[in-house]
Formats: C-alpha cells, sequence, structure tokens
C-alpha cells in the first residue's frame, strides 16, 4: 500500500492579552497554513463565540467532502466518455452537539448540479456518483454515509 503523508500548520491567533484565562476572555480566531499555500483565516462556528467572518471547521469538513467527490466524479466521469461542462455542488451538512459539548456530524448530502454536453451522458453520472462515493479518501475516512442528491443537465 502506498503512504501519502501531508503537513500543516494551525496556529491560534486570538490572545487578547490574557490568554485562556476565561471562556469570553479570547478569540477564536486562528491561521491555517501549508508549505508554499494561501493561508486560511479561520474560527469557530459562530454557535461557539466564533467569527462569522471566517471559515470554521465544519465548513472546511464539508468542502473537503464536497471537494474529494468532485475530483473523482471528474476522473470517473472522463474515464466513461463523459464530458462534464460545468460542476457545481451545494453540499449540506448535520451536526449534532452533545449535552457535554462535544458533537459529530451524521450526515452529509451532496447536491451537485452537473451540465454535460450530451443527454445519453446524463443516465451515467449515477453511476459514476456511486463510485466515487466509494472512491474519495474524505468519505471513506468518516463513520457516517455521505449520501449525494445530484442533478444532470445538457
Amino acid at each position: 500500500m502506498k503512504l501519502h503523508k501531508y503537513q500543516s500548520k494551525v496556529e491560534w491567533t486570538g490572545n487578547q492579552g490574557s490568554g485562556t484565562s476565561g471562556y469570553r476572555d479570547y478569540e477564536r480566531a486562528h491561521s491555517i497554513k501549508v508549505n508554499g499555500k494561501a493561508e486560511i483565516l479561520a474560527s469557530s462556528d459562530p454557535s461557539f463565540r466564533g467569527d462569522p467572518e471566517k471559515y470554521n471547521p465544519e465548513e472546511l469538513f464539508l468542502a473537503s467532502l464536497s471537494s474529494c467527490h468532485m475530483l473523482w466524479v471528474l476522473h470517473l466521469a472522463s474515464v466513461e466518455g463523459v464530458i462534464i461542462k460545468s460542476y457545481k455542488d451545494y453540499a449540506e451538512g448535520t451536526m449534532e452537539e452533545a449535552k457535554d459539548g462535544s458533537g459529530r456530524f451524521t450526515e452529509v448530502i451532496l447536491k451537485p448540479e452537473i451540465t454535460v454536453t450530451e443527454e445519453r451522458m446524463i443516465a451515467k453520472l449515477n453511476s459514476i456518483h456511486q463510485r466515487a462515493n466509494t472512491m474519495c479518501f474524505i468519505a471513506n475516512s468518516c463513520n457516517f454515509e455521505v449520501k449525494h442528491e445530484a442533478t444532470g443537465k445538457v
């Protein structure tokens, strides 16, 4: 089996002078950096005192699932002779928060809208999505099923 390794740097930038001396005494702001790439400014979800102007881990997780699925769909479509002209996904995820404050995603539904060049190609899209679900590295790392409700048009 071939192994791939990844590195990132996450740095908290929300110290307002007194560190984490109290729950309301610090910002949840942080940056995400991978060498040679643009920095991502992030925070926690606004429900957890985060900055609504910044990405939060839950949004980035959802985007990772959507992106991975899309890349597999594009690859499999090219192998199957399906010519995709546009692909937009409006993914939705549900996270369940427990009484102790922990939580987990219980559902993700990918909702890609795909435009192909010929009507006959739309019929192949469903099998391509099913295969992409089994191939996606991120979806394979989840403890829940990643669903999809795709629509195709010419």
